[in-house]
C-alpha cells in the first residue's frame, strides 16, 4: 500500500500485533512520530482479519499473543499465496535468544529483542521494506518474461505450423512435378511407337 503525506514523501504502512495494549499504544505513536502510517492489533485472528483486508508494507509481530501465538500467525502469513512475500518483523524477548532463532526459521524477515530502541527499529523496518521492493521488482520483472516467453512460444508455434504447411505444399510440388514428368516420359515413349 503506497500513501503519501504531506511532504509528498511516500508513507509506508505498518501493522503493530503486540498483546499489550498500553505496549502497541506506544508502538503506535512512536512509528507515527518516525513517519509511518500503523494499523494496531491485540491479537492473532484480528491481525490476520487485517491482513486479508488490507495492504501491509510491513507488519510487526509479537511471538507472545494471547489466543493464537505469534509464530502461528507467521504461518498463516507465509502459507497464503497473497501474502506469502509481505514482510514480518518478529518482536521477542531479549532473554529468549531460541524464541529468535524459531522466528527466523518460520519465515519472519527480522526480529528485534524486547525492549527495542525504535531508531533501531525504524532502520530495520526500511531495511525489510527494502528488501520487499526489490522482491515486487523481481516479480514483476518475472511476470514480463513469463509473457515474453508466452509470446515466444505462440510465435514458435506459428512459425512450426508455417514451415509445416510450406513443407506440404512442396512435397505436393514435388508429387505434381513427377507426376508431369512420368506424363513427359509416356508421352515421350508414345511418341517413339507411333
Amino acid at each position: 500500500m503506497e500513501l503519501f503525506g504531506k511532504t509528498g514523501k511516500t508513507v509506508r504502512t505498518v501493522l503493530a500485533v503486540n498483546g499489550n495494549r498500553t505496549n502497541l499504544g506506544v508502538i503506535g505513536r512512536r512509528l507515527g512520530h518516525l513517519g509511518y502510517l500503523t494499523a494496531l492489533s491485540d491479537n492473532g485472528p484480528e491481525a490476520l482479519s487485517l491482513i486479508a483486508g488490507r495492504g501491509f508494507d510491513v507488519v510487526l509481530l509479537d511471538m507472545a499473543l494471547p489466543t493464537m501465538p505469534g509464530l502461528r500467525v507467521l504461518q498463516e502469513i507465509r502459507g497464503s499465496l497473497e501474502t506469502a512475500d509481505l514482510p514480518v518483523i518478529m518482536l521477542t524477548a531479549r532473554s529468549d535468544p531460541a524464541a529468535a532463532v524459531q522466528a527466523l526459521a518460520a519465515g519472519a524477515d527480522d526480529h528485534v529483542a524486547k525492549p527495542f530502541d525504535f531508531e533501531i527499529l525504524a532502520a530495520r523496518i526500511e531495511r525489510v521494506l527494502a528488501r520487499g521492493r526489490r522482491i515486487a521488482e523481481l516479480k514483476r520483472a518475472n511476470k514480463a518474461l513469463d509473457a515474453r516467453i508466452a509470446t515466444r512460444a505462440m510465435e514458435l508455434g506459428e512459425a512450426k505450423m508455417e514451415l509445416a504447411e510450406t513443407r506440404a505444399d512442396r512435397q505436393r510440388l514435388i508429387a505434381s512435378i513427377q507426376a508431369l514428368n512420368d506424363q513427359v516420359e509416356r508421352l515421350g515413349t508414345e511418341s517413339v511407337h507411333v
